[in-house]
């Protein structure tokens, strides 16, 4: 019984803490020290996001700042395949 009870007690504590850090990344501003930003994307096909495999359809872009660090996720609920082929073609 004792297991059981450490047990909930530590996964309830990582879900504390977990709803503290995003309440506190979501409402932090721009320059602090740690800072989480949700942006939704309707569409995302420029040349540079296609070549790089970053075009979105529906989908969703999120920063993480922790200090000088700067993490990146998207995801897309439609994936759009990246273009091999050169748009520099001539006409």
């Amino acid at each position: 019984m004792a297991l059981r009870r450490r047990v909930t007690q530590t996964l309830l504590g990582a879900a504390i803490l977990v709803t503290a850090l995003l309440a506190v990344g979501l409402t932090a501003s721009a320059e602090s020290l740690f800072s989480i930003r949700i942006h939704p994307v309707f569409l995302r096909v420029d040349p540079s996001a296609t070549t790089e495999a970053r075009a979105r359809l529906l989908g969703v872009d999120v920063d993480v700042r922790i200090g000088e660090t700067h993490l990146h996720f998207g995801w897309s609920a439609v994936p759009i395949p990246s273009s091999t082929k050169s748009d520099t073609a001539a006409f």
